[in-house]
């Protein structure tokens, strides 16, 4: 792997450490398994590039428009399921089939092109240092700032009462917690990361596309898994720093897998590999489970 690539898969590491960051919000946190990031992830990137094509918007500006638009969508998830009891995995495919048609209606195409327009990474040019040297830097520190906001709003009072809804909701409610508000707070809050990544993932490749969320959710489980696989903790500020790590890694197995001339693995292969990390990942743990049990049990 040359530098060049070296860079380019660790800047998508990050933009992906978002994503997996907005799943451990809804599956570990909320315990609320979320599809809804199939269409707020290419949500974002839609809003962005459609207002930057627009000419009339500042790029940061325009940037932060996608986290409140991915917000939206998942507030609306969160409440088809609290409001009307649908199930939250029904819920999720249903606003993402319907973010599909959203998205074409925002961009007026399948895609959005944003050849020669002014992104937030335009702003690092001229100082006699290569966007892709730069960028790898500004997306972990855009990531960095995230987990440390989301650790901080986890230790607040909201934030304690989010996680008491996730893991015990009927003992939550009877403490007076609001079950309900809850999950429309934290599914909100996690599809706002994750088109906040969908904004970043367009500007960084030029364009936005309506099937560019296809298997995203996928890649967020995976990040979570593998960087759970390999820090366990019970502290939160390591948990979210080791989705941010998973995200990484996952980025670069595929990368490898995919540059290993022995594998004869093309682009296309990307969700297989994806799913073969994940399977590998989890028969591991399952492994190191049962070994462990059976080494108590013979100890005993």
């Amino acid at each position: 792997m040359s530098a060049y690539e070296f860079l380019g898969t660790l800047e998508v590491g990050f933009v992906f450490g978002l994503v997996a960051l907005g799943t451990y919000l809804t599956f570990k946190i909320l315990d609320f398994p979320d599809l809804t990031v199939e269409g707020t992830f290419p949500l974002g990137a839609a809003v962005t590039a459609t207002l930057i094509v627009a000419g009339h918007w500042n790029p940061w500006v325009a940037t932060a428009m996608a986290p409140v638009a991915g917000f939206a969508a998942g507030l609306l998830t969160a409440y088809l399921n609290v409001r009307f009891k649908i199930l939250h995995i029904l819920a999720g495919i249903l606003v993402a089939i319907s973010l599909y048609s959203i998205n074409l209606r925002i961009m007026a195409a399948p895609n959005k092109a944003l050849l020669n327009a002014k992104t937030i990474l335009s702003t690092f040019e001229g100082y006699g240092v290569p966007v892709y040297m730069i960028s790898p830097i500004f997306f972990g520190l855009v990531v960095l700032v995230c987990k440390i906001l989301i650790d901080l709003f986890l230790m607040t009072g909201v934030g304690m009462a989010m996680r008491a809804a996730g893991a015990n909701p009927a003992m939550a409610a009877a403490n007076g917690v609001d079950v309900s508000r809850m999950k429309l707070l934290g599914v909100g809050l996690a599809n706002a990361l994750v088109a906040l990544a969908g904004a970043l993932f367009a500007q960084l490749f030029g364009a936005a596309d309506a099937y560019m969320g296809i298997g995203v959710i996928i890649v967020g489980l995976a990040s979570v898994i593998v960087g759970m696989a390999i820090m366990p903790s019970r502290f939160l500020f390591i948990a979210t720093l080791s989705c941010i790590i998973g995200a990484l890694l996952y980025r670069f197995a595929v990368a490898l897998a995919l540059n290993a001339d022995f594998l004869g693995l093309q682009a296309s292969d990307v969700q297989l590999v994806t799913a073969i990390l994940v399977i590998a990942t989890l028969v591991a743990q399952s492994q190191r489970a049962s070994l462990g049990k059976l080494f108590k049990w013979k100890t005993a």
